[in-house]
């Protein structure tokens, strides 16, 4: 190496050390940065999807924890069992949902969530129905599967409409059930806090000549029927929506512990009032929404509770229906 070469080499070196020791002086001194406060709140609990020309937006009403090892009807060991394998436990962290659908004539709510009457974690359908872009005062109608307070309680704030140019709709059989003047009566153990929320929630609309009940199968608004689903309530009722030829099933409470109910139809709930009906429910409900490829929509399923039944001999296997950034 020549003896220009060698001195160019070590003055580049020397150089090199110079800068990196220059550097480590700037940057040393320098405090860490400390890591940005945890947020902790979640998105609003809305999801929307197409139907045909229809709009559906599922509206969370928060979550609620369920001993299900106590309310379903098995062994609670069993029940353990079949939660360890979807790495759950109880108690069950249990959405409730509820859906907006918007026929480009009319707003129809399915479903009202708890309101005030299941405690702190419930009772935001409201605020989330205004983060999809709505008010409570836009709605024409609202359709109950059935009169348990988280699914009625959201009717009613303070003893006043929270829909109040709504008109509700709900089973005869569940009027009966809940509403008639010797429903309290009638009541057995902690059913009876239930009729006295029922009849809360429904009384400004009574009063106000919106309550309009209705008896069986049928259409109850243009694009929206009835199909009676009876056994948790003696007027339990799912709903199908269709348009342009496609069909949506809201099924309310046919299904509440889906890693559990699925893979064993035949177990059911403390809150079933009749037992082997609501498993018949069940039982032909899906048996058509798998046969006819429908898009079904449940109240305790993890939110938003749309997706695809499919048979698989005397079970069924949930397909959730992918997320989407656009609707379509």
């Amino acid at each position: 190496m020549t003896p220009l070469r060698t001195h160019f080499r070590s003055t580049a070196l020397a150089a090199a050390l110079a800068l990196g020791a220059a550097v480590a002086t700037v940057v040393a001194p320098l405090p860490a940065r400390a890591a940005a406060p945890q947020v902790k709140t979640q998105a609003p609990a809305f999801y929307r999807v197409m139907l045909g020309d229809f709009e559906v937006t599922a509206l969370g009403d928060g979550t609620v924890d369920l001993p299900v090892d106590k309310l379903l009807d098995q062994p609670a060991a069993r029940t353990d069992a079949e939660l360890r394998k979807r790495f759950l436990g109880s108690p069950v962290e249990t959405s409730v949902n509820a859906y907006l659908v918007n026929t480009g004539s009319r707003l129809v709510l399915v479903d009202t969530g708890a309101g005030a009457f299941f405690g702190p974690t419930l009772g935001k359908l409201v605020q989330n129905l205004r983060a999809a872009g709505y008010a409570p005062e836009q709605i024409d109608d609202v359709l109950i599967t059935h009169m348990h307070p988280d699914h009625v309680g959201g009717l009613v704030a303070d003893g006043h409409a929270v829909f109040p140019n709504a008109t509700v709709h709900a089973d005869q059989r569940d009027v009966d059930q809940w509403l008639a003047a010797d429903a309290l009566a009638r009541a057995q153990g902690d059913t009876k806090t239930f009729v006295q929320d029922a009849q809360a929630a429904l009384a400004p609309y009574e009063q106000a000549g919106r309550f309009k009940p209705f008896e069986g199968a049928g259409e109850i608004v243009p694009g929206i029927s009835a199909v009676p689903s009876p056994g948790h309530t003696e007027g339990h009722t799912s709903y199908r929506v269709e348009s342009r030829g496609q069909r949506l099933l809201v099924v309310g409470d046919l299904i509440h512990v889906g890693a559990v109910q699925f893979d064993d139809p035949a177990v059911t709930i403390g809150f079933d009032t009749d037992h082997a009906a609501a498993a018949r429910s069940r039982a032909r409900v899906f048996g058509e929404a798998a046969r006819d490829g429908e898009l079904v929509a449940a109240a305790h399923l993890s939110f938003p509770g749309l997706g695809h039944l499919r048979a698989a001999g005397k079970a069924w296997r949930w397909i959730p229906s992918d997320w989407s950034a656009e609707l379509k």
